[in-house]
């Protein structure tokens, strides 16, 4: 029973480590000057939320 409970914890550990380093980028403004991170979508990076790079649609998706 420890094996199996060991078994899947090390299962959900690797797989969302997985999920987390495939689903992060970063968004720069267009004179590149700016930038910020975002881990699952950039629509929901607080920096974007809070405005931090000035006006979000002059935000082009560079990956």
């Amino acid at each position: 029973m420890k094996k199996l409970i060991k078994a899947t914890v090390a299962v959900a550990v690797v797989s969302g480590v997985a999920l987390l380093s495939g689903c992060t980028g970063q968004v720069y403004n267009q004179p590149k000057n700016c930038s910020y991170d975002y881990l699952f979508h950039p629509s929901v990076s607080i920096s974007k939320m809070i405005g931090g790079c000035g006006p979000i649609d002059k935000l082009p998706q560079q990956q």
